[in-house]
């Protein structure tokens, strides 16, 4: 047994996230035979001293399946109405199931303001840290019945990691409809094989995780990794099985070598602070830096000053969290800019010294702060 995999025989705070194919049975409706088979595992966990976060997709499949829909609605507020009926039996299915362990659940829907607005972030996390506390189960989805193009959060593995960052979970297990990360698309044909540990540094990754996309959910392979990523800045690992595979959960924390791909968080750990700027989904702007610039920020510890920024693009204020980016536009960095859009043009390229000159006053010396700057 590999050293990764046996760690995970002592995680204490895991999130487990369950994706719409497996909740409703590729659309069926709910498969309560599967969510109870879930549900005991996670109750077995808890008695173990397991803290469990439960993120399930679900709501609109189940809500397709209720209004006898074919296929997926296109129109965002048909999205919303779908949702708000799935809804209904999604939380009934899993609160019925945990009550027959004796478990109390809590529903916790999340929109994407619900992290990007630092104070509904820390409500967010302390309600959740408060119920696992308590002992409860949360159950996490999507707020789809009022979320916007603007603000969703995307997809359930998206969600599933950014909860990971919120309550500091040790492990992420991803349950899915394959077997996990495999170093090619599977269905393109014969040769794929299945890749049971890898680092989340390892340059292989991208060309493994195809962009497909299933029917009834809105991730692909890609964004489980990009999850993986994510999660990883708690200091997380990301395990992607199969959610059918037996006893799946226990079999996973017992380390089990051979079941499933798991994904080593092998960056370094973030600070809550940096953990919460990397999670915003939607930044308000970016700055175009030059080559010096993004070598100094790329070896870490150095703070973008405006004599590296080239140009400004967007429309952003004082404490809104924008993009830095390299000459060929890849994303090298973000964080809280300390100038707004307006005055960051007027003093891009320039040295220190000469921000007075510019703007008539120095606010701050840099434009983002190290303590404000996670690398991308």
């Amino acid at each position: 047994m590999s050293q990764q995999r046996s760690a995970l025989s002592a995680v204490r705070r895991l999130i487990v996230k369950v994706g719409s194919s497996l909740v409703t049975n590729q659309g069926k409706g709910l498969d309560n035979a599967a969510i109870a088979d879930w549900v005991a595992q996670i109750a077995e966990l808890r008695s173990s001293g397991v803290q469990v976060v439960l993120v399930s997709s679900g709501a609109v499949a189940e809500g397709r399946a209720r209004l006898g829909m074919s296929e997926r609605p296109r129109t965002l507020h048909a999205l919303q109405a779908t949702a708000a009926v799935g809804q209904m039996g999604l939380v009934r299915a899993y609160e019925n199931a945990f009550a027959q362990h004796g478990l109390n659940t809590a529903q916790v829907l999340l929109t994407h303001e619900d992290v990007a607005e630092r104070g509904r972030y820390l409500n967010a996390r302390s309600t959740l840290r408060t119920l696992l506390e308590w002992g409860v189960v949360p159950v996490v989805n999507e707020n789809d019945t009022v979320s916007t193009d603007e603000i969703r959060l995307g997809d359930n593995d998206t969600l599933a990691a950014l909860v990971c960052n919120l309550v500091e979970a040790e492990a992420l297990v991803i349950l899915t409809d394959q077997d996990g990360l495999y170093t090619r698309d599977p269905r393109l044909g014969d040769g794929a094989e299945l890749i049971h540990n890898i680092s989340l540094s390892d340059a292989r990754l991208e060309a493994m995780a195809g962009d497909g996309m299933g029917t009834l959910g809105r991730g692909g392979m890609r964004t489980k990794l990009t999850a993986a990523r994510w999660a990883a800045r708690s200091g997380a690992s990301t395990i992607i099985a199969h959610g059918r595979a037996e006893r799946v959960l226990n079999r996973l924390l017992a380390g089990e070598e051979d079941l499933g791909s798991m994904l080593h968080a092998d960056a370094l750990r973030v600070g809550a602070r940096k953990r919460w700027i990397a999670g915003q989904l939607q930044a308000r702007g970016a700055l175009h830096l030059d080559e010096g610039a993004v070598g100094a920020l790329s070896r870490g510890g150095a703070s973008l000053l405006p004599v590296g920024v080239r140009s400004v693009e967007g429309s952003f204020s004082r404490g809104d969290v924008v993009r830095c980016l390299a000459p060929d536009g890849t994303e090298v960095a973000r964080g809280l800019v300390n100038y707004g859009a307006e005055e960051a043009s007027r003093i891009c390229g320039v040295p220190t010294r000469e921000i007075n000159e510019r703007l008539g006053y120095v606010g701050e010396a840099e434009l983002i702060h190290r303590d404000d700057l996670v690398l991308s």
